[in-house]
């Protein structure tokens, strides 16, 4: 029998992989917080705010009211801001109390106040085993996706057997889902690489070009590895789809509202003008701070982040960002990160051997993130 799910939250990304499940056969109800975007998704099957021109689903439902949304679920995906998070699980914890459901995180942020990923925010507000829990994450920007253009995903959890049945459930003709147990890894990744995306959109405003570019993407991938294992990743991960795919995707892409925002920035907007200017939240900007706080907190260094949150600030103008440039001193550097043992060639030099293992072996093998 198909399987029961509810997706909580009717954005770009909660309404694509809405479709994403119901084209896999799952029988799918959308909640949205405003009764004329349930209605119009319900009756319609279109989402004109969010995803323009797409038709949906017919088997797609949609309601306003959650305890309506939330009956016989037995799949919940929530795809809501990350500041909005703790408030939304509030209102869901007492309807799925006595449910031992899975419970999938497709949010890619870190709770300000507390700097907890978003599986650890939905543990604590749900109080539920970390066993039901698991994270989506990858390449995967919500219009291409939503215009059925082929594309993977990784989906993680403590729990194997939980990974593997989101895995069974979230895949179609046009979405290829993965999994891996590196729950910690596959979060930051899609957390990191926001913040990379942010700094490769405002040298795109500024006018930089692609060596600078390359350069930024190149080293963000170093900072993200060196911060992701400090905090008990997995080094592969970060060169898989959550870590090395999603920051491709997200920092080469007008669709990254992460880069959009960036690139705002580079033009001479201000943070708050680029807030005001953004229909939809751009994680990106609020996991700054957070994400500086907790690299601090294990003595890593992250000079690109260190430079966006200056601009953000307004004590760096955007023409002078060049983290890539920065150094303790005029010693020569190498490239390898400080989780490398002493060998060097570091994040890249592990990307670029996954890469050549998945052209030897015919793109059967995804390194940490197996089928």
């Amino acid at each position: 029998m198909p399987e029961r799910v509810v997706v909580i939250g009717a954005g770009s990304w909660g309404t694509t992989f809405g479709k994403i499940l119901a084209d896999g056969g799952a029988q799918v109800t959308m909640w949205a917080r405003r009764p004329e975007l349930a209605q119009e998704i319900d009756q319609a099957k279109r989402n004109s705010q969010y995803l323009s021109g797409i038709n949906l689903p017919r088997s797609i439902r949609a309601t306003h009211v959650l305890q309506k949304a939330l009956e016989g679920a037995e799949q919940v995906y929530l795809s809501v801001p990350s500041k909005s998070a703790r408030d939304t699980l509030k209102q869901l914890r007492p309807l799925i109390a006595n449910a031992d459901v899975p419970v999938v995180s497709l949010m890619k942020g870190v709770e300000k106040r507390s700097g907890l990923r978003m599986s650890q925010v939905v543990e604590q507000a749900l109080d539920c085993d970390p066993a039901r829990i698991a994270v989506a994450s990858g390449p995967n920007l919500a219009l291409e996706i939503a215009r059925e253009q082929p594309t993977a995903a990784v989906i993680s959890s403590s729990s194997q057997e939980t990974a593997d049945r989101i895995a069974r459930t979230a895949r179609n003709r046009y979405f290829r889902s993965f999994v891996n147990t590196d729950v910690i890894g596959t979060e930051f990744g899609g957390v990191l690489k926001n913040l990379i995306a942010v700094a490769i959109g405002i040298v795109d405003g500024v006018g930089y070009g692609e060596n600078t570019k390359a350069s930024i993407i190149t080293r963000g991938l170093v900072e993200m590895t060196d911060f992701a294992v400090a905090y008990g990743a997995q080094p592969a991960t970060m060169q898989g789809l959550a870590g090395l795919g999603d920051l491709i995707a997200t920092c080469q892409s007008p669709l990254s509202r992460n880069n959009t925002a960036g690139r705002l920035l580079g033009q001479g907007y201000t943070f708050q003008d680029v807030v005001k200017q953004m229909e939809q939240t751009a994680e990106g900007l609020g996991s700054v701070a957070p994400i500086l706080k907790l690299a601090k907190a294990k003595g890593v260094e992250m000079p690109i982040v260190e430079q966006v949150k200056m601009v953000l600030d307004g004590t760096l103008a955007p023409r002078d960002i060049a983290p890539h440039l920065t150094t303790d001193d005029d010693t020569p550097q190498g490239e390898r990160t400080t989780n490398d043992d002493g060998d060097s060639g570091g994040a890249l030099r592990r990307a670029l051997q996954r890469a050549l293992h998945l052209v030897r072996d015919g793109g059967r093998r995804a390194g940490g993130d197996r089928p």
